[in-house]
């Protein structure tokens, strides 16, 4: 095998991965949890460090048949670009080449929701204060304002470890819903993240941000509090909670790989602060590690929504910025889609690539991973080439 094929990117689970704590305080009160994937032979400091964020109700592992996708695809590109320069020896070389891969919880969500949940519950009820919250973990992460833990949700099985330094990284930020948003929104954060390490792109599956007068700006907000709010939170076992999902029209449009992560690691064993005394017989009740309470006072923030739309323009100017909707246009109008791509960001010429995935709607990710994974290496092998906006409409 050539040197160039070993440093090929591997499928996700022959990688190494270590999950992390993140505590900035004194900086910022929440806690952050944090995935590495990453293979020794890729030692090139040029390759590329991806971050993705996630939705609400999501978390951070949902992202991983994506990852596996997109690793896919880059294997894929990476064998036909060998096979051309050896045809062709002046052939330029446009390989994509990885260097570590993260991904993150927001405070509210997935691990960070168990680690911080005695805080939620004092200041983020019944409405999570704006999603900066989540801007402000990325922050203080890529920043190193804190200090990084290795180990388990008990105190006495962590260790401190070196702050991982990302100043020498070439760094693309892959976002979805409001962790698309937290992406932009941590970018107005002292000390500037751009500043100190360079933000290649952004990256953005259904950013969740619309024109603020339009009806369905809030009415949009409250149609998702109000179902997760109503949502049942609390099942016999894990494997009931998959049968369950299984017959709901929600989850039937999902992966299926993409909802077992789910249900593997977005449920937590009962008892919980939310359910101190549930009791299933003989069987180990679960629930979300998002409490319904922090999924409905997330979906309640409007703030970001807002602040987004009317900075687009500003965001847009300092860095690449690509955005992907989903064909099927449930959760966000096709309407405001457009709006936010013509007149929010002052035209389509402000984004390095516009384009739309087939048979996804909002929860694209859960949906379609491989249709995500192929937009997200668009984007990338667009950045590589050094292509300026291409519509993909």
């Amino acid at each position: 095998m050539s040197s160039l094929q070993s440093r090929a990117p591997v499928p996700l689970d022959l990688l190494l991965s270590e999950s992390y704590i993140f505590d900035p305080r004194p900086h910022y009160p929440l806690l952050s949890t944090l995935k590495r994937f990453w293979n020794p032979s890729w030692t090139d400091s040029d390759g590329l460090t991806l971050l993705f964020t996630h939705g609400t109700g999501f978390h951070k592992e949902q992202w991983e048949p994506t990852i596996d996708y997109l690793l896919e695809l880059i294997r894929v590109n990476t064998a036909s670009s060998s096979a051309q320069r050896r045809s062709s020896p002046n052939c330029r070389n446009n390989n994509i080449k990885i260097r570590e891969i993260w991904t993150i919880d927001a405070p509210n969500h997935g691990d960070a929701g168990v680690l911080n949940e005695k805080s939620l519950r004092n200041g983020y009820e019944p409405a999570f204060p704006k999603w900066q919250e989540y801007a402000h973990n990325i922050h203080a992460f890529l920043t190193g304002r804190g200090q990084t833990l290795l180990g388990t949700y008990s105190e006495d099985n962590r260790t401190v470890i070196p702050n991982f330094d990302f100043r020498n990284h070439t760094i693309v930020c892959i976002g979805h819903s409001i962790g698309a948003i937290s992406l932009l929104l941590s970018l107005d954060l002292a000390p500037s993240i751009e500043s100190l390490i360079n933000i290649s792109s952004l990256i953005f599956i259904e950013p969740m941000t619309m024109p603020p007068t339009s009806g369905s700006f809030q009415d949009l907000a409250e149609k998702l509090a109000s179902g997760s709010r109503s949502r049942r939170d609390v099942w016999p076992s894990a494997e009931e909670a998959y049968k369950m999902f299984k017959t709901r029209r929600t989850w039937q449009s999902w992966d299926d790989r993409v909802l077992k992560i789910f249900v593997d690691t977005g449920l937590r064993p009962l008892p919980t602060l939310s359910y101190p005394n549930a009791q299933y017989g003989n069987s180990t009740p679960v629930t979300l590690k998002c409490t319904r309470e922090q999924e409905t006072a997330t979906y309640r923030e409007t703030h970001g929504w807002d602040r987004i739309y009317r900075n687009l323009p500003s965001y847009a100017s300092r860095v690449r910025i690509h955005i992907y909707y989903g064909k099927i246009h449930d959760f966000i109008a096709k309407e405001c889609k457009e709006n936010v791509i013509n007149t929010a960001a002052g035209g389509p010429q402000n984004f390095a690539s516009i384009g739309f995935i087939d048979g996804a709607g909002h929860t694209a990710p859960q949906q379609k991973p491989r249709g995500v994974a192929e937009k997200i290496f668009e984007a990338i092998e667009t950045d590589a080439k050094g292509e300026s906006f291409q519509a993909k409409l």
